[in-house]
């Protein structure tokens, strides 16, 4: 993958079905990929049980792929989500030396290696776990985890003992999990605005 970034124009005109529109799309793209986010860079790795979802969740835990790579069995569990399986496979995965040169290549050529600090709109949500289920009908379920992540909370996908509540969509059947928080689509924004003026 990294040898890509590598590649000059000189070395890709002479190559067949390779002309000059088709070698300037081709390092623009390889030039626009340096801008995609930590998140997708580490699921375009393709470590095993590591997908789109997965890959968010430990961006947003660990914040670099620095911090991701010294991490232990112990401490990725212990993230939500984050089961004994894919952690044993990202504690694998960065202990094949090739692995590692790939990762240290790809940042040399300034692939985004870290999250960006975004500012919050607000800490009323922090320390928060919430479980987004349903269909919404005033918003779409990306707009409302963004939602809850401007405001410090985060955003879960499956129920577990750190969840703090669940906002279920329209039509949404919920059974009873412990003494869980539910809130519907009804009266979702006075929920957040609830939360937002502690």
């Amino acid at each position: 993958i990294a040898d890509l970034y590598a590649l000059k124009e000189e070395e890709l005109l002479p190559l067949e079905r390779m002309a000059q529109k088709s070698v300037d799309n081709l390092l623009l793209g390889l030039e626009a990929s340096k801008k995609q986010p930590f998140a997708k860079v580490l699921f375009g790795l393709g470590i095993r049980f590591v997908g789109a979802t997965v890959a968010k969740r430990l961006a947003s835990h660990f914040v670099s792929m620095s911090n991701l790579m010294q991490a232990t069995e112990e401490e990725l569990i212990a993230v939500d989500d984050i089961g004994v399986r894919i952690a044993q496979s990202l504690v694998y995965y960065f202990q094949i030396p090739s692995n590692r040169e790939l990762v240290l290549r790809l940042t040399q050529f300034g692939v985004q290696m870290e999250n960006e600090i975004l500012a919050l709109t607000s800490n009323a949500l922090d320390g928060k776990n919430i479980v987004v289920s349903g269909v919404f009908e005033t918003l779409s379920r990306n707009e409302l985890k963004a939602m809850i992540e401007e405001h410090g909370g985060k955003v879960s996908s499956s129920i577990s003992s750190k969840t703090s509540f669940i906002v279920a969509g329209t039509g949404q059947k919920v059974a009873k999990h412990g003494n869980y928080n539910f809130f519907f689509n009804s009266v979702l924004f006075d929920t957040l605005r609830n939360f937002l003026a502690f």
